[in-house]
């Protein structure tokens, strides 16, 4: 399998302005000398809390920022020498900035899009009805983009940014402010995309059932530093040191301060088994769990610790 990208010691800096009162700039570095591989094909969740350097990250992987140092590799490319062979390849979805023209019906900014990317007209037409038919958005086409709701306009980000069939695709917090429903549409599509076409994803969010959904690997970054590298259930078991029991209870009054009829035990993994035997000698069980902690906490605790 090839390397799609290549990230080795890649550092970015940013100064802020001197004032009058205050003549010293300000270094900050929003990445700081991190490493990583992706292969072809892939699917990673790349993750952090705001400000760890995710965006900025992307940013210069699709050539929008020139790193201070480091090496990058794109499928080959520098990303930041902008080939057309290179931005043909990629694609970069921020949120919900917009690509599309704001005034005109959605089908303009997809003709810009496909005399922008020269693509010819029989595949423009073929991905077209494809991202179409997948998104059920045919009826919308002809809509002003002002008009469409934010999941309907998310729905045509993507297409515009698919309509080329870029071997990389870059998304930042690509659910950000849709409802469940068109969450849901879209991890299914980018799923699909990434299992047909083959593409390498590499897909920043703060919801985490876009990572249990979507992510093979998870990479996290904090304060511009890598701190984990791998599969999320690794991450779960190797960093979190509780699981927790769940049971639930007969309705017996001699037994107090228990909340009936559920209680929920956080316990260390090692006495996980002697927990739960004493559980059932003891107590009336009714019926008996033992789970994972949730992955939102997984993460929060992370984050909280500081470091891996």
């Amino acid at each position: 399998m090839k390397q799609a990208i290549v990230v080795n010691h890649l550092i970015k800096k940013f100064e802020s302005g001197s004032s009058l009162f205050n003549p010293k700039k300000k270094t900050t570095r929003a990445v700081n000398d991190i490493s990583f591989t992706i292969q072809e094909g892939e699917l990673v969740g790349f993750i952090g809390p705001n400000g760890a350097g995710k965006t900025t990250t992307l940013k210069i992987l699709s050539g929008l920022l020139y790193p201070t140092s480091g090496f990058v590799s794109v499928l080959g490319f520098d990303p930041w020498e902008k080939s057309a062979d290179f931005l043909k390849k990629i694609s970069l979805v921020l949120g919900q900035k917009n690509q599309l023209w704001w005034d005109l019906p959605v089908i303009k900014s997809f003709e810009l899009n496909k005399e922008i990317y020269e693509i010819n007209n029989r595949e423009y037409n073929k991905n077209l009805d494809e991202l179409v038919n997948i998104l059920d958005v045919s009826k919308l086409l002809n809509t002003q983009v002002r008009k469409l709701s934010l999941g309907q306009r998310m729905k045509m980000e993507l297409i515009a940014s698919l309509l080329h069939k870029p071997k990389i695709l870059f998304l930042d917090e690509p659910t950000i402010g849709l409802d469940l429903i068109a969450q849901q549409a879209l991890r299914d599509f980018v799923y699909e995309y990434n299992k047909k076409e083959g593409a390498t994803i590499l897909l920043t969010s703060h919801n985490m059932n876009d990572l249990v959904d979507l992510a093979r690997r998870i990479i996290v970054i904090d304060n511009g530093k890598l701190i984990f590298d791998g599969a999320l259930e690794v991450l779960t078991s190797k960093f979190v040191g509780e699981k927790m029991i769940k049971a639930r209870l007969s309705d017996d009054n001699n037994l107090k301060g228990l909340n009936f009829p559920e209680i929920t035990l956080s316990v260390p993994r090692a006495a996980v088994a002697s927990a739960a035997s004493e559980l059932l000698q003891n107590f009336p069980v009714l019926d008996l769990t033992i789970e994972e902690m949730a992955i939102e906490d997984v993460i929060r605790k992370v984050f909280k610790d500081g470091h891996l």
